[in-house]
């Protein structure tokens, strides 16, 4: 029975939907007594309008299915539920780098990150804000290395994985040219050239390359 089981939501990128592993995981979890439903995205808005559906049904638990995009997506989407109506957020790695994933130790195995994100013990983590309005749960960046990430294609992402990004900074070695660029905070301030801007939360970004050694999640 399922009466007493507390709902959880996935929300799942749609480019996920057919992931075979995570289908038999989602149906084994389903059998064990899990009351969880499964949301797919289409286009950029929809993780947020599952995360306010998730708010309503009075879900214990959101868990992003998809990469870095997919999870800060959902993790912004949170940040502005009021804490005392905000599920937990899990993570199912999907992506091509899932460099937040890494960093904090989710398994690979769909099976084992599921259940992880059911049934682990919930731990606070950083999200940072920006200009009031804007999060991110692992990094930002600006620059040359940016438009390199946002312009390569997709089908060399599902062949290459991480790599991809590398081959296609080599193809655009063209286009590399300081962006002017002014970064305030409190007690700090700097204006000037930059070919690569990079503000990490998390250990990694790029595809496994590490922001700092000595980095930490917090715990709160």
């Amino acid at each position: 029975m399922m009466d007493n089981t507390p709902i959880s939501l996935l929300i799942l990128n749609g480019k996920s939907a057919d992931n075979v592993p995570l289908r038999e995981a989602v149906m084994a979890q389903r059998e064990k007594g899990q009351d969880l439903q499964v949301r797919v995205t289409w286009e950029k808005g929809d993780a947020v309008r599952y995360v306010d559906e998730a708010v309503q049904l009075g879900a214990a638990t959101v868990i992003a299915g998809g990469g870095d995009g997919t999870i800060n997506e959902v993790a912004a989407a949170l940040a502005q539920v009021a804490q005392e109506k905000r599920p937990a957020l899990g993570i199912l790695p999907l992506g091509t780098a899932n460099d937040f994933a890494t960093s904090t130790s989710i398994p690979e195995e769909m099976d084992k990150a599921l259940a992880l994100a059911l049934l682990g013990k919930t731990t606070a983590i950083d999200i940072v804000r920006v200009n009031d309005d804007h999060y991110f749960i692992n990094m930002a960046t600006g620059g040359f290395g940016t438009r390199i990430t946002t312009e390569t294609p997709e089908r060399l992402k599902a062949a290459l994985g991480g790599v991809s990004y590398l081959i296609h900074g080599l193809m655009r070695m063209d286009t590399l040219k300081p962006d002017r660029c002014e970064i305030r905070g409190e007690g700090f301030q700097w204006q000037g050239d930059a070919l690569v801007i990079g503000i990490g939360n998390g250990r990694q970004a790029g595809g496994g390359q590490q922001l700092c050694p000595d980095a930490l999640i917090n715990d709160g």
